[in-house]
């Protein structure tokens, strides 16, 4: 893994920075709530989460086998999100909150107003970041991400030629990604700015777990301040898949003795997102983390009540102490890297 230093350190001061005292309380009483229900198999009141995600858009220009977005697949509605939806919940969150994440499922940089909702998240002071499959990364879009604020930026890139960069990343083509973090790079250092940090996200699948090596020395002549490996879900595993990786250190999975397929680790009964983080999806519903995709657990909608009310409604709790008495019990749960030691 590569990791530019300097890059990382003024990422760090700015999420630090932005750590209000009633963030910071926010924060240390999620944690103590947390371990606390972990102990006695009940979850107790929680505050507000400290980190939440907010979706953009559904809309994607690849089609990627292991995504709903890519692949065409949703049962819930498609669209994107409405600018004085976002404001109200900006508005609900701007005390307590501290990590905003301007993505879920879809490619950000197809919301028209993208820009804008990041700006409106910078007035809140929050931090900022967003996932994108940097096809939209011209000269105009590279340069107004710097200039919005945006902390973090992390490009998906699985592969270093576009075969195998294309084997996962359907429709997508390399010279594009190459291209839109060149342009972020040289911006970045046009306005004399040390945000967004630009981080490679390489997921590991087997058509691409021999370039490892080559994308380390890709970020570095791009000059990319860091690169993150991140193992693979997939979503029917147990009779095995051409996209589990062979090295055993890259994979959340195994192989047992009967040819078929099973979790790497013990999925224990908890789960710290369920404390400290939260979906917000398009239209406004709230779902519980990022392994919901389809928005199948909504535990309400900010059009009808507020974030705070949905929180500590009795779905949440439900949903909760399920998590804490028996995770397997949840279907979204069973497939989840939470909670385990899986290698990322």
């Amino acid at each position: 893994m590569r990791i530019n230093l300097d890059a990382v350190f003024f990422d760090n001061w700015r999420l630090i920075k932005k750590m209000t005292f009633a963030r910071l309380t926010n924060a240390v009483w999620l944690l103590l709530s947390f371990y606390i229900s972990k102990w006695i198999k009940k979850p107790l009141k929680t505050r507000q989460p400290i980190a939440i995600s907010i979706e953009p858009t559904t809309a994607c220009n690849l089609r990627c086998p292991e995504c709903p977005s890519g692949l065409r697949s949703f049962t819930r509605p498609t669209g994107k999100l409405d600018k004085n939806l976002y404001q109200r919940m900006i508005h609900q969150i701007k005390r307590q909150t501290l990590y905003l994440t301007l993505y879920f499922q879809g490619e950000p940089y197809l919301h028209p107003d993208f820009f804008e909702l990041i700006r409106i998240a910078n007035q809140a002071k929050l931090y900022t970041s967003t996932s994108t499959n940097a096809h939209f990364l011209d000269e105009e879009r590279a340069k107004k991400t710097v200039e919005s604020g945006l902390d973090r930026l992390i490009i998906s890139i699985d592969g270093t030629d576009q075969g195998t960069y294309a084997s996962y990343r359907k429709e997508g083509k390399l010279d594009k990604v190459i291209e839109g973090t060149k342009n972020i790079v040289n911006w970045r250092k046009k306005l004399k700015k040390n945000a967004p940090l630009i981080l490679f996200q390489f997921l590991v699948v087997r058509p691409n777990e021999h370039q490892i090596e080559d994308i380390k020395a890709l970020a570095k002549k791009l000059k990319v301040d860091q690169v993150l490996f991140k193992s693979a879900q997939i979503y029917n595993y147990e009779n095995g898949s051409p996209l589990i990786p062979t090295q055993p250190k890259y994979s959340r999975y195994k192989k047992l003795g009967d040819g078929t397929y099973t979790l790497k680790y013990k999925l224990d009964n908890h789960c710290w997102k369920m404390w400290h983080s939260c979906v917000m999806t398009w239209d406004g519903n709230i779902v519980p983390c990022c392994f919901d995709k389809d928005a199948q657990h909504r535990l309400g909608n900010i059009s009808n009540e507020p974030l705070h009310t949905i929180w500590h409604n009795e779905k949440y709790k439900h949903f909760r102490k399920n998590l804490l008495l028996g995770r397997t019990t949840t279907d979204i749960c069973k497939n989840c890297s939470e909670g385990t030691k899986v290698w990322v």
